[in-house]
């Protein structure tokens, strides 16, 4: 019984995709939204047993809902029937793939990570917990996102580099060199802001 934490744009979208896998949720968990949304109802508190599945884009704002509402509880993971999981890729829990994606062999997605529309992530590639790749951006292989962090639509990080917990790269920017730790980078080459 699939729950969605997250009743906005995201959550429809994941939602869209766990109905195309076979996994139709319940509904969804949100404390701001009111029901119905995309046909399914709203509820401020998880039923008793509900599997969850947190469907928030910020990964700081993921990571306080998975530990307040998911900790203890099973966590789904959506991958859209449409996208390409290649050989010998690691699923965590709370994973979201959305429609188009490409993960290459042997990649690692981490707990509640995910890899939206169009994106892809190279071969050997590691997300970290709650790392996320939004729209259309494309991670090369043998790159090591951290924890939390978020690569920005359309954005670009080269092969073999590591980009530390918590930094943002910023919508179309390139990586070409290792990113700090909470650390923000825009632009081509990508510096800090």
């Amino acid at each position: 019984m699939l729950w969605i934490v997250g009743a906005g744009g995201l959550g429809r979208e994941v939602a869209d995709a766990a109905r195309a896998a076979g996994t139709p949720p319940e509904g969804f968990v949100d404390d701001r939204a009111e029901g119905p949304v995309a046909g399914l109802p709203v509820v401020r508190t998880p039923p008793e047993g509900a599997e969850l599945l947190v469907a928030v884009g910020d990964p700081s704002t993921r990571e306080r809902l998975v530990e307040r509402l998911v900790a203890g509880t099973p966590a789904g993971a959506v991958v859209h029937p449409s996208a390409t999981l290649a050989g010998g890729v690691a699923v965590s829990a709370g994973v979201v793939v959305l429609a188009g994606a490409v993960v290459s062999v042997d990649a690692v997605l981490g707990p509640h990570a995910q890899v939206h529309y169009g994106a892809t992530v190279g071969h050997d590639t590691r997300l970290g917990r709650a790392a996320t790749v939004l729209p259309g951006a494309h991670v090369a292989g043998s790159v090591h996102l951290g924890d939390g962090v978020l690569v920005g639509t359309g954005a670009v990080v080269l092969q073999g580099l590591a980009v530390g917990a918590g930094a943002v790269v910023g919508a179309g920017a390139v990586v070409t060199r290792d990113v700090a730790a909470g650390a923000t980078v825009v632009g081509v080459p990508a510096r800090p802001r």
